[in-house]
């Protein structure tokens, strides 16, 4: 392994199996097993390993952090006296905690999951006193899968919001003395979804918006006030509000309610309102792309963006940073406050205690203190220099081919699409982050090597274009609906951004290349508008060259080229080839039987190859036909399948959250 010079150990961490993270490499004896007459699959062991996380909340002298992307899907308790991990429920349902909630008694711990089935339960208890006992399911919201927010008012009630793409949110309550789970009703029909709410012994705040799913005629930032006694919503959105696409976090402080919202083209704002007099409130520029995990001392009120924590005077109305010894916190997930320390729950896997007068920091690895790391689901996969990258949620894993060891870089976000172009990796970094490189041959980490507008946040796909020397990136705005097309020259590290090149409704989920052409693949997640459209691009140019409009009932989910013709198959396993030069579609096909939703396709060894969530496949160049190569891969990925290749024409995925390598000779 190439030794970096003196790195942190909070960037770069190897790992041994799914025990936990350890400082010694870890040796993966490949298992190659026969998948037909000359077609190997060769399993290289779990693809990401990791504790990762998405909520935290202290109660008394202990921080309880939610799991993410892990199954099962966990709480564990950090006791902050002895900074050890001692204690830990798994739940029954759910990749994600990503809400916790405690009743006022502190003896009750409320938790609430995202989910990738529907019909789950996603809500949950674990008693505190007894933290040896299993949490309880308590029910499901509604045909909601997922919640994203909950909050317990002073009687023991408890709040939950969340949704679902296509379902407006409601407010749920749960009545602990009767345990019913009730929908109160959906205030905003046009909101995609709602992550935030609180409640007092009167009122439940729900904030809502479009932080997924935007564009159109989806709701920006909305703010209701729920009468808890005559059981009716109204609307108490700041006028301030209106450019912001989504109110993110809610709190209760005093006499007061604290108000983050996400951004879009601008910063996002912070607001305190009087609780009294909705009318009365002030609104602040908070610098950052978002407002979230909140927690307030008599005088300030903490909160977190994507760029670390801060403070707001309540007495100035002034933010300031929070730097301590240069801390590099990531993406936070809780925040809280006591005695003068800041205590922060950090997705790179730790827990920073900030003292807030000596801005000094401690910080303690959750790995270290007994946190049960685990197999994560994948995000993006490449491959090529001898080692193989996926991606995790704060982490990249480098997989060397020929010793099987592991290393493990903490970055922010995640790596949604990556590619290795002359042994040099190159990511799609998700929320917002740009495009990363990491060059194994040299001595730097991963970092960033271009930025563009926060509001086009999600890269779906990447693509290296060889005619331009470019690398190609399509994106979806989750706020403002469409995407984009990024572009990044390596030779000369310029890099451009072409937004909405299909239309202002369709995302580009698919990215593919011929002789200096850009192909993109057009995906529409609203009810309205075109859906699959195909754009030929000049991506050095900036200029749409041609487009097709497909018929077809799904967008496109994955494209590549081979000769003459684009390959494409939609996220309803319609199967497409597109003659190039005569503009013409010139086979269809019902792939749904072994790609029924979201796919990846490449080029290799002059064979085009698919892989959706359950099938890897590859295609006849003469009649198109499709034919199995592994069934039954069912890959362990959190948003659609990858599907990648090194220059020997080995092809990797995923098989359940192990990385896998497949020989495919015809």
């Amino acid at each position: 392994m190439h030794q970096f010079p003196s790195p942190s150990r909070r960037q770069v961490l190897r790992f041994a199996g799914a025990a936990g993270l350890t400082t010694a490499a870890a040796t993966l004896a490949p298992q190659a097993v026969a998948a037909g007459a000359r077609t190997t699959v060769t399993d290289l062991g779990p693809a990401v390993v990791q504790f990762s996380l998405m909520s935290g909340l202290l109660v008394g002298d202990t921080v309880y952090i939610g799991s993410r992307n892990l199954s099962p899907a966990r709480v564990i308790g950090f006791h902050l006296p002895t900074r050890a991990v001692v204690s830990r429920t798994d739940l029954p349902a759910g990749s994600t905690v990503s809400a916790l909630a405690a009743d006022p008694t502190g003896r009750y711990l409320y938790a609430g999951v995202l989910s990738k089935k529907k019909g789950e339960p996603n809500l949950f208890r674990w008693d505190l006193d007894n933290p040896a006992e299993a949490a309880v399911t308590l029910g499901r919201t509604g045909s909601e899968t997922d919640v994203r927010d909950l909050a317990v008012a002073p009687d023991g009630k408890v709040y939950s919001v969340g949704g679902l793409p296509g379902v407006p949110p409601a407010l749920w309550e749960y009545d602990p003395a009767t345990g019913a789970l009730t929908s109160l009703g959906v205030p905003d029909p046009k909101a995609t979804l709602a992550r935030a709410v609180a409640a007092t012994d009167s009122t439940v705040f729900f904030g809502a918006g479009s932080v997924l799913s935007g564009g159109g005629d989806a709701s920006r930032a909305s703010l209701f006030a729920f009468d808890r006694a005559t059981k009716t919503f109204t609307s108490i959105v700041p006028k301030e509000f209106e450019t912001d696409p989504s109110v993110r976090e809610l709190a209760v402080l005093g006499d007061s309610l604290v108000i983050g919202t996400s951004a879009s083209g601008g910063p996002a704002k912070l607001a305190v309102m009087d609780l009294a007099d909705y009318s009365s409130y002030t609104v602040t520029s908070a610098g950052g792309n978002m407002v979230k995990t909140m927690a307030a001392d008599t005088t300030s009120v903490y909160f977190s963006d994507e760029t670390g924590a801060h403070a707001y005077s309540m007495t100035t109305g002034e933010i300031s940073r929070i730097d301590a010894e240069g801390l590099d916190l990531g993406e936070v997930w809780g925040v809280d406050h006591r005695d003068g320390t800041l205590v922060v729950v950090s997705a790179y896997g730790f827990v920073a205690e900030i003292d807030l007068t000596a801005r000094t920091a401690v910080v303690t690895d959750l790995g270290e203190a007994g946190a049960p790391a685990g197999p994560q689901l994948g995000m993006g996969i490449a491959a090529g220099g001898g080692y193989v990258y996926t991606g995790g949620t704060g982490t990249i894993a480098r997989h060397d081919v020929r010793t099987g060891e592991v290393v493990r870089f903490r970055v922010p976000g995640e790596a949604k699409d990556a590619e290795v172009v002359d042994g040099v990796l190159y990511t799609g970094q998700y929320n917002a982050q740009g495009i990363w490189s990491y060059d194994p041959a040299g001595g730097r980490l991963p970092h960033q090597v271009a930025s563009f507008a926060a509001e086009q946040n999600r890269p779906l796909d990447t693509c290296w274009d060889p005619h331009h020397g470019l690398l190609l990136v399509g994106v979806q705005s989750d706020t403002e609906g469409g995407g984009s097309l990024w572009t990044y020259d390596p030779a000369s590290g310029r890099s451009a951004i072409h937004v909405n090149p299909v239309d202002d409704r369709q995302l580009i989920r698919a990215v593919a290349t011929r002789q200096g052409v850009a192909f993109l693949g057009g995906d529409n997640l609203q009810d309205q508008g075109p859906r699959a459209t195909v754009v030929a691009f000049d991506p050095r140019g900036g200029r749409e060259l041609w487009r097709l409009d497909l018929d077809q009932q799904g967008g496109v989910a994955a494209m590549t080229v081979l000769g003459r013709h684009l390959y494409g198959l939609s996220r309803r396993g319609e199967f497409f080839v597109i003659d190039v030069p005569r503009r013409r579609v010139v086979h269809t096909a019902d792939l749904k039987e072994v790609s029924p939703g979201f796919a990846a396709m490449v080029t290799n060894r002059g064979v085009v190859y698919g892989v959706s969530d359950t099938t890897l496949f590859r295609f006849d160049r003469r009649t198109f036909a499709a034919s199995t190569v592994v069934s039954g891969i069912n890959g362990g990925w959190y948003s659609g399948p990858h599907l990648n290749h090194d220059e020997h024409g080995h092809l990797y995925t995923l098989r359940g959250t192990n990385l896998v390598r497949i020989d495919d000779r015809r």
